[in-house]
């Protein structure tokens, strides 16, 4: 009998996708790949370094994993693993921890399975991670997750991502289109390009250089793919020429996911930032001007240091303000090894947590408003296998959570229908007796 994997993935689209990668590679190498509560063999825990308590949540999936398949081997792979190999060989149950450069050839260092007294650790130092690998999610999800770009230049104060995945690289634009065109031919309906800063893809070679606008052109026109979005891109990095493509594209989609950070000039400059609050308004204007019904995400970080309460009022007013359509707030904690871990004016955590709360209220202000301005269109929904309580969900193109009674018929399928209310969950709703537009 083949030997069983089970994996756990931590944090972001990124790591979604090269654990998928991760996992063709075992099957590839005889491993049957099952559910994290099935016995497994082996479990690959996939970590992430941006979100608080790190170390506690690996922990605590070491520590499941091991009730349910008591003598499994335990692999750690990730951004965490790349930080704290030392921290994290030393959780109880761990077998072996990969960094960075090594993750990829995780079935050559697999050579066999016996529980170690003490984990093996292989983690060079972050320098070495200089070959791009390719990634794409497969098999779990309506939507696919396409990795096009990894690592970072950028040295924002903050962020320890440059010391976890290492100097910007990016694949081929020719490697990307036969990726999605694998894609397309699996019957997946949408691709999200994803990467640490995919507006900074680029193939220089000789005198070609290939930038992300290139890129998007290539994809745009690949068969059997409906949709296309881009996951996050810096503000200084969308360009006029990206926003009109995408305007005009036929399968790029209305939604862009812009880290802004700060809403304050001076903690912009704090945080190292590449760009002043008012090119921001420039880029939402620009989309607005194109894309009346586009969906903006919003990045902000609160209770960085030396952020006064009237930076955060300056930061509440100006995304108040801002036609944007929610947010992702991250509450500021400190990290080993970042220029913003020594600096003076520490934020109190009850602050940093008030501020939160300000900014979560906030968004669900802005994503009501800009559901409710939707209501009564038409729009096709990709709906998704997922369902709770005989509901089941889709996104529009321009990213509304629409909920419907589930139907099999319409798992993975791209549907028209009219968008009628607002459920007390909050995501706009198509009632029961609706029938599904033809168009």
């Amino acid at each position: 009998m083949s030997k069983k994997v089970a994996f756990y993935t931590l944090g972001c689209k990124l790591n979604y996708s090269e654990t998928s990668t991760i996992g063709r590679q075992f099957n590839q190498a005889g491993f049957s790949t099952v559910d994290f509560t099935d016995t497994p063999d082996v479990y690959l825990i996939n970590t992430c370094s941006v979100t608080e308590n790190a170390d506690k949540k690996c922990r605590k999936v070491v520590k499941e994993a091991l009730k349910y398949s008591p003598n499994a081997y335990v692999l750690i792979v990730g951004c965490y693993a790349q930080l704290k190999p030392v921290e994290i060989s030393e959780i109880p149950g761990v077998d072996m921890v990969l960094g960075a450069a090594e993750k990829f050839q995780i079935i050559d260092y697999l050579t066999d399975l016996t529980k170690n007294p003490k984990a093996l650790v292989y983690n060079q130092p972050i320098a070495e991670a200089k070959h791009f690998n390719a990634s794409y999610s497969y098999g779990d999800r309506t939507r696919t997750f396409l990795k096009v770009q990894d690592g970072c230049d950028y040295s924002c104060t903050f962020c320890t991502i440059p010391l976890a995945r290492g100097s910007s690289r990016s694949d081929t634009i020719e490697s990307v289109v036969k990726q999605a065109e694998e894609i397309a031919a699996s019957g997946v309906k949408e691709i999200v390009l994803t990467g640490v800063n995919i507006g900074d893809f680029g193939i220089r070679d000789g005198n070609r250089e290939d930038k992300f606008l290139d890129l998007i052109k290539a994809l745009d026109v690949v068969e059997g793919i409906d949709r296309i979005r881009i996951s996050s891109i810096e503000p200084n990095l969308l360009s006029n020429e990206i926003i009109e493509f995408v305007a005009s594209s036929k399968c790029f989609v209305p939604h862009f996911h812009i880290p802004l950070q700060s809403g304050s000039n001076k903690i912009l400059s704090l945080m190292r930032r590449r760009y002043k609050r008012e090119l921001y308004v420039e880029r939402v204007a620009k989309i607005k001007e194109l894309m009346p019904d586009c969906c903006i995400g919003v990045d902000v970080i609160v209770g960085f240091p030396g952020e006064t309460r009237e930076d955060f009022i300056d930061t509440y007013n100006f995304l108040n303000d801002l036609n944007i359509s929610y947010l992702h707030v991250f509450t500021y904690s400190e990290r080993e090894n970042t220029a913003a871990a020594e600096m003076e004016g520490t934020v109190p955590g009850s602050q940093r947590a008030d501020r939160s709360k300000m900014l979560h209220i906030l968004s669900d202000k802005k994503r009501r408003a800009f559901y409710e301005s939707q209501l009564g269109r038409q729009a096709r929904v990709l709906f998704e296998a997922d369902q709770k309580d005989g509901m089941m969900h889709g996104f529009t193109s321009n990213y509304v959570k629409v909920q419907a009674k589930y139907d099999p018929v319409l798992v993975n399928e791209l549907k028209w229908i009219k968008l009628e209310s607002i459920s007390a969950e909050g995501d706009v709703e198509i009632s029961e007796s609706a029938e599904v537009l033809v168009h």
